[in-house]
């Protein structure tokens, strides 16, 4: 062989060499990434191509599909009352990918996850069509419609609600909401509802989970955190004991007195008057003398700072650390920097309720096989315990009197123990945007405490003299704990 076809050889075994390394790189090293890849058309084709398993709730659906008009989709999703169960399911779409629960649990819902294997490969050798599995929830349908038909008459707002006992989430609402339905396909008609429901086309941003992603300042509702942290800490001993608390009060390190909000009993109040009629100087008093290190350490127990994941992530509620004296004096009264999400917020009241014990938040129960076997099962889990069993029994105490004789009475509930607290926060440049209203309750009956509820109200259309914690938010925590104490009945 002469010396140019030798090279040409050569260089030919070189490209085919070359070729079967990249062959064999794609089929063994990329194929994983290859597949999942969303710009793979193929494998959005395969998740529609067959019937996507629901989402559970109550033993029903909350989900389904229909077959998809045109297009190389098979299926598409549906939703029984979207708008109300979106905070919860998130969305699937064609177009738009998937959220929430939809997307946590997409392996389970189009019977692609691993643990399918064997009844994918069983249903296959049988000619059965593939199915998608279950996902089982611990929401109640009773609380989530009580929560967001609340809401509704409201504007603007979120609810929370938890199974203190075992951490089980049975409402998540938040209002104003959207229909997944809408764009669940891949039209135009999909794309334009789409675009309608973007916070830039909609400043009311349905699609935001406010009950999971917004902060709020918890206002006065944080003076439960606080009156946990100054019994844990020591600062004093029981709920009737006096503290030091003076009024007018000035915080430390300024000349600036904390007010409180009219003509009430708080000069050396007791924890049990100051919560009932919510003294600003007594708590803020109470996180000053405490300092940013105790306070901070307690709200890190309740699960500020921290995100939680029910398995949808959850913002994390906010409590600063490095404040002086007065900064840390205002966020004890759930101001300045404090921020919480109404899940933070139940958690708080879920803990109390369960004499101290928080547990972690979830809102799956199980995840199912197309066959109905159980798969994996949630178990509950303590996350920490903020306080101890005494503790927590004084502060129920004091909730129980805000609801019997305080600020809370209108989450009476005849027959049942209701403790709570209400707020009312300020935000907005110099306090300049109407506050928002919040109560947190839970509900006792002699089988123990079936539901603790955290409830944020945005009415922007209320009077700024009305908007109260037991005026707007209160009322819709009633119903919610009527809700969930009517289904155990």
């Amino acid at each position: 062989m002469n010396k140019p076809l030798r090279r040409i050889a050569i260089f030919c075994g070189l490209l085919v060499l070359t070729l079967l390394i990249r062959d064999n790189f794609l089929q063994y090293v990329q194929a994983d990434e290859l597949a999942s890849d969303p710009k793979n058309r193929r494998v959005a084709i395969e998740r529609y191509a067959s019937p996507r398993g629901n989402i559970i709730v109550d033993g029903k659906a909350i989900t389904g599909f229909r077959k998809a008009k045109s297009g190389d989709f098979e299926y598409v999703r549906t939703y029984k009352d979207g708008p109300m169960w979106a905070p919860v399911t998130g969305y699937t779409s064609q177009a738009f990918g998937a959220s929430q629960l939809e997307s946590i649990e997409d392996g389970i819902l189009t019977g692609n996850d691993d643990r399918l294997f064997f009844r994918n490969t069983l249903d296959m050798l049988t000619g059965k069509s593939k199915e998608g599995g279950n996902v089982v929830t611990t929401l109640n349908a009773a609380a989530q419609k009580a929560a967001y038909d609340g809401l509704a008459k409201r504007g603007k707002g979120a609810v929370a609600a938890i199974e203190p006992s075992t951490g089980k989430i049975l409402a998540l609402a938040s209002y104003p909401s959207y229909d997944p339905s809408s764009f669940a396909g891949y039209s135009n008609d999909d794309a334009e509802a789409w675009g309608k429901l973007q916070k830039k086309e909609n400043a009311d941003d349905p699609m935001l989970n406010r009950a999971l992603r917004e902060v709020y300042p918890p206002g006065s509702t944080f003076k439960v955190l606080t009156a946990a942290a100054a019994l844990e800490h020591g600062l004093y001993k029981d709920a009737d004991e006096k503290t030091d608390s003076p009024d007018p009060w000035t915080m430390e390190g300024t000349n600036t007195e904390l007010p409180n909000e009219g003509n009430i009993p708080c000069k050396n109040a007791t924890l049990r008057v100051a919560l009932q009629y919510s003294c600003n100087t007594v708590f803020g008093k109470v996180g000053s003398d405490l300092g940013n290190d105790k306070m901070l350490e307690t709200a890190k127990k309740f699960g500020f700072d921290t995100e939680q994941f029910v398995p949808v992530r959850s913002t994390a509620s906010v409590f600063s650390e490095d404040m002086n004296a007065s900064q840390t004096a205002l966020s004890s009264i759930g101001q300045f920097n404090t921020a919480a999400t109404p899940l933070q917020m139940a958690m708080v009241a879920s803990a109390v309720a369960n004499d101290g014990k928080l547990m972690k938040p979830y809102m799956v129960d199980k995840l199912q096989a197309p066959s109905l076997d159980t798969i994996e099962q949630t178990d509950p889990e303590e996350m920490s315990r903020p306080l101890s069993s005494e503790n927590a029994q004084i502060l129920q105490s004091m909730m129980e009197t805000v609801v019997t004789d305080g600020t809370g009475k209108a989450a009476q509930i005849p027959g049942v123990t209701v403790g709570g607290k209400t707020g009312t926060a300020q935000h907005g440049v110099e306090n300049s945007e109407k506050p928002y209203a919040w109560f947190i309750s839970y509900a006792k009956t002699e089988s123990g405490s079936p539901v603790a509820v955290a409830v944020v109200v945005e009415d922007q259309n209320a009077d700024r003299e009305q908007i109260s914690g037991g005026g707007l938010a209160a009322p819709i925590a009633k119903s919610v704990m009527e809700a969930v104490i009517g289904d155990k009945q």
